[in-house]
């Protein structure tokens, strides 16, 4: 069974209306990259771990390709440590809409400590925490987001 970890932070004033849409036929490889980069969608899958994220946030693939560190940079054990702390005090923030900006902190994120996501999952995710506390000014478990 496919577990999937979703954060989406929709925006009532972000639309995407592109009228044209060529067919993937009709675009050369760089054409696709650059579609990539201008997607508000990130989706990791990995079938053979059997777990997905799916970030749908605005902005978030332009600045993780031009922003953030590059992959390797930091340990998969680094990461996970990291997105312990950020998740548990997400999760907190959820069940706290009266205190939090509920259209900050939608949804619970399912993220388990002891669950080997890989490195690309984690990756991702604790990017788009240093994302979201860049962002909107938020800081989630008493870190300064560094980049």
């Amino acid at each position: 069974m496919k577990k999937v970890i979703y954060i989406v932070f929709l925006s009532v004033f972000v639309f995407n209306c592109n009228t044209y849409k060529p067919t993937a036929s009709h675009k050369n490889e760089s054409e696709k990259a650059l579609a990539e980069v201008n997607s508000d969608t990130v989706t990791i899958a990995n079938d053979e771990l059997e777990y997905e994220i799916i970030i749908i946030e605005p902005g978030f693939n332009t600045w993780l390709v031009s922003v953030a560190k590059p992959e390797g940079y930091y340990s998969q054990q680094y990461l996970e440590s990291r997105n312990n702390i950020y998740v548990i005090e997400w999760n907190q923030r959820v069940l706290q809409p009266q205190r939090f900006n509920p259209n900050l902190y939608e949804m619970r994120i399912d993220y388990e400590s002891g669950i080997d996501y890989g490195y690309d999952v984690n990756y991702k995710l604790f990017n788009y925490f240093i994302y979201f506390q860049l962002t909107y000014n938020e800081r989630l478990a008493g870190f300064v987001p560094r980049i």
